[in-house]
């Protein structure tokens, strides 16, 4: 019931919500986001979402375009700048996802959105993340972030889609606020970010 039917009627109304009350800091963000790193404000991306549909995904750019003598660009930890890293570590540049979750593309609480080149090497266990919308935030959020192996992210946003409830989604969400104060795992040990996924075949 709740994830069938409540839990869109609640994505739509709260992130609505947020976007009206934090709509000074969106305005804020994107103006010193325009100085600092140029334009375009807004970085956006396909990913999958529910049952594998493409969608645009909205973040503030936190990237210069930083390219080699060739026009290639530059690797990310080049690219990416002090502000980009503190945007990133407070999670101000996930914000313009708000929209995403309003339009149906997202949900508040689910698996995140990956890339979509990584759609072919999925097994048959970890698709099962697109049973559900991506998430703002998720299981795999609270429970390590980028600082944990990528099975073990798989492992989380799939329990996550076998026991959603009220409940769990609101432990996610106060959760989520103590990760972001105290900037937990925002790098894994080897990449600024999460490294790029590769192929498990152990289902």
């Amino acid at each position: 019931m709740y994830a069938k039917y409540i839990k869109r009627i609640l994505d739509f109304i709260l992130s609505l919500l947020a976007i009206i009350i934090l709509s000074p800091v969106l305005l804020i963000v994107a103006l010193l986001v325009r100085i600092k790193l140029g334009s375009p404000v807004i970085f956006k991306q396909k990913r999958p979402g529910l049952h594998e549909k493409i969608f645009t995904l909205y973040k503030f750019r936190t990237m210069t375009d930083e390219k080699d003598e060739d026009g290639n660009l530059l690797p990310d930890e080049i690219r990416l700048t002090k502000f980009g890293k503190l945007l990133r570590s407070t999670s101000l540049d996930e914000l313009p996802e708000l929209f995403n979750i309003l339009k149906g593309d997202m949900a508040i609480v689910g698996p995140r959105p990956l890339l979509v080149k990584y759609l072919p090497l999925y097994n048959e266990h970890q698709k099962h993340r697109h049973d559900v919308r991506p998430g703002f935030t998720g299981y795999a959020q609270v429970n390590g972030r980028n600082s944990i192996t990528w099975e073990e992210k798989f492992n989380l946003d799939i329990e996550y889609t076998h026991k959603i409830s009220f409940l769990i989604d609101i432990e996610i969400i106060l959760k989520t606020i103590k990760v972001v104060l105290f900037r937990q795992g925002i790098s894994s040990e080897t990449s600024v970010t999460m490294e790029e996924f590769k192929k498990i075949d152990n289902y």
